[in-house]
C-alpha cells in the first residue's frame, strides 16, 4: 500500500486532482467528506459539539449549522482549537478504518486540505501539492465560487502559506493553468505512485 497525503490551497484545484486520482483507481479519502459524517445528526460528534458550543450550532431540522459554528470559531483560536479536539481525531479514526479497509496494492490518496496545518506530511509516504499562483487562486474563489474578494482573500490567508506547503512536497502539480493542462501531470504521478490505469 502507498499512502499519499494531498493538499493543496483553496481554489489551487486540489479537488479536480483527487477526481482524476480515483478515475485512474486511487482509494480516496476526503477529510472534508469525512469530517461531515462525523457530526451528522446522531453521532456522539455532534452531541460533543453541542455540549461544547450550545444548542444554537444546530440548524432547526437537527444538522450542524456551518456558518453559524463557523462564526464563533474563524477568529477565536482558543474555539478553534476546541472544536478541532472534538472533530480531528473522529476524522483519524474513520480515515484509519477507511484505510484499512482498502487492497494491501492499493493506493491510498488522503485528501487533507490542512496537511501542512495540521503536521500531518510524516504520516504518508508521498506528499503530493496542488499549486497556483495567489493570483490565480483568487481569481477562481471570486469567479467560479461567487465570493466576494474579501472573503476569498480572508480564506486564503487563514490557510497555511504557499512555501509553507511547497516546503512539504515530494510532488508538485502546476495548476495554474487551464484544466487540459492538468490531466498530463496527474497522469505521470500515478506512475509514479505505482498505480495501474484502470480508465477504461
Amino acid at each position: 500500500m502507498v499512502k499519499v497525503g494531498l493538499t493543496g490551497g483553496i481554489g489551487a484545484g486540489k479537488s479536480e486532482v483527487s477526481r482524476l486520482l480515483g478515475e485512474y483507481g486511487a482509494v480516496i479519502i476526503d477529510a472534508d467528506v469525512i469530517a461531515r459524517e462525523v457530526v451528522a445528526p446522531g453521532t456522539p460528534g455532534l452531541a460533543a459539539i453541542v455540549a461544547e458550543f450550545g444548542p444554537d450550532v444546530l440548524a432547526p431540522d437537527g444538522t450542524l449549522d456551518r456558518p453559524r459554528l463557523g462564526s464563533l470559531v474563524f477568529s477565536d483560536t482558543e474555539r478553534l482549537a476546541a472544536l478541532n479536539a472534538i472533530v480531528h481525531p473522529l476524522v483519524g479514526q474513520r480515515s484509519a478504518e477507511l484505510e484499512r479497509a482498502a487492497g494491501e496494492d492499493s493506493v491510498v490518496v488522503h485528501d487533507v486540505p490542512l496537511l501542512v496545518e495540521n503536521g500531518l506530511a510524516p504520516l504518508y509516504d508521498e506528499v503530493i501539492v496542488v499549486d497556483a499562483d495567489p493570483r490565480t487562486q483568487l481569481d477562481r474563489l471570486v469567479r467560479l465560487r461567487g465570493m466576494d474578494e474579501g472573503e476569498a482573500r480572508a480564506r486564503m490567508a487563514a490557510q497555511a502559506g504557499r512555501e509553507e506547503r511547497l516546503a512539504v512536497a515530494d510532488v508538485v502539480i502546476d495548476n495554474d493553468g487551464p484544466l487540459e493542462e492538468l490531466e498530463p501531470q496527474v497522469r505521470e504521478v500515478w506512475k509514479r505512485l505505482g498505480g495501474p490505469d484502470r480508465r477504461g
